[in-house]
């Protein structure tokens, strides 16, 4: 089979750098094109340091057709803006990492038609979708966490959540909530009860309990490290914790980046990888969740990887091998 011929645009930033990091060594991708107005010329490694060695790729100014799929590593608002401006032919493929296209009235954009691309709820339109629209980290730690009692039924109470960030979360772009004096030796809540990630995980839980409408409680912390979400979740249920424990893992069986047990969990297992790890207790009469990823990669770029070696019909896993940090 031929190599995915891929462009990304955006190419400087934090979710740039991982679609770089991930494409240069998947063994069915040949990288066409990085677009970077404002890095137009440089060598890419001159941004990503790290990638010294690794490629002699250069930022473009120009888009480029030839080829297969292209990537929005944009900042929000930005993907609509840039499908505004350039109208991209119907045989190339958009995955955008953007929040423009994740909710179903947003999701039919001039010719176009987004998938949410969340692969343990969508794997099959997933692997027939023209475009995708990336899930947001928050949102893909949460939802991995509630996703199989949504498809029993079983929520039935308030959800009270409580997740932390790393400061990779908030992007490149400094802010003074992500310098490294404000941040260093620092937590912080933000957004709380109010997060947009909220009304993608109401709508997929929707997708599979039709008319959820207990509130979910969710107080989102900004972490001082860099990178990873960790999510505690707690709601009532009468399942004992044996099956609780086999409910995840059966509606989890066959997704190769999710991975439940009864251990405990940390977040240094899945930095640098594309897992999420989830570990299902019982308290009482309530169910206890710790769902644990990384925000740049099974939270942005790696799911974007994920979700396009299913629309081509690669192995799931392709490209995604990656190594956790164990010291």
């Amino acid at each position: 089979m031929s190599k995915v011929r891929a462009g990304i645009v955006g190419g400087a930033g934090y979710t740039g750098g991982e679609m770089l990091r991930i494409l240069i060594n998947h063994p069915n991708v040949d990288i066409v094109f990085v677009h970077s107005n404002s890095n137009a010329g440089k060598h890419v490694c001159e941004v990503h340091t790290d990638l010294f060695g690794d490629t002699d790729l250069q930022f473009a100014s120009e888009l480029a057709y030839n080829i297969d799929v292209l990537f929005l590593c944009v900042g929000h608002g930005d993907a609509k803006k840039f499908l505004e401006l350039n109208e991209m032919p119907g045989n190339i493929r958009i995955i955008d990492l953007s929040q423009d296209f994740r909710l179903s009235q947003n999701a039919n954009f001039k010719d176009k038609n987004f998938v949410y691309g969340l692969p343990e709820l969508n794997r099959e339109d997933i692997r027939s979708a023209e475009n995708i629209a990336n899930p947001g980290c928050f949102a893909t730690c949460l939802q991995l966490g509630l996703l199989p009692l949504a498809d029993k039924g079983l929520l039935t109470h308030e959800v009270h959540v409580t997740a932390t960030t790393g400061s990779t979360g908030a992007g490149q772009s400094l802010s003074p909530t992500s310098h490294f004096t404000w941040r260093n030796d620092n937590l912080s809540v933000y957004k709380a009860f109010n997060h947009q990630h909220l009304n993608e995980i109401g709508q997929s839980l929707n997708q599979l309990q039709s008319g959820f409408s207990e509130a979910i409680n969710f107080i989102p912390y900004r972490g001082d490290f860099t990178r990873g979400i960790i999510a505690s979740i707690y709601t009532e249920s009468d399942l004992a914790e044996a099956e609780a424990l086999q409910l995840y893992k059966d509606y989890y069986a066959g997704h190769p980046f999710t991975h439940v047990t009864s251990r405990d969990i940390d977040l240094k297992q899945i930095v640098n990888t594309n897992k999420c790890f989830i570990q299902v207790k019982k308290h009482g009469n309530k169910i206890f969740i710790i769902s644990i990823m990384d925000n740049l990669l099974k939270g942005a770029s790696g799911q974007a990887v994920q979700n396009m070696n299913l629309m081509f019909g690669l192995d799931e896993r392709a490209g995604l091998r990656l190594k956790a940090t164990a010291f």
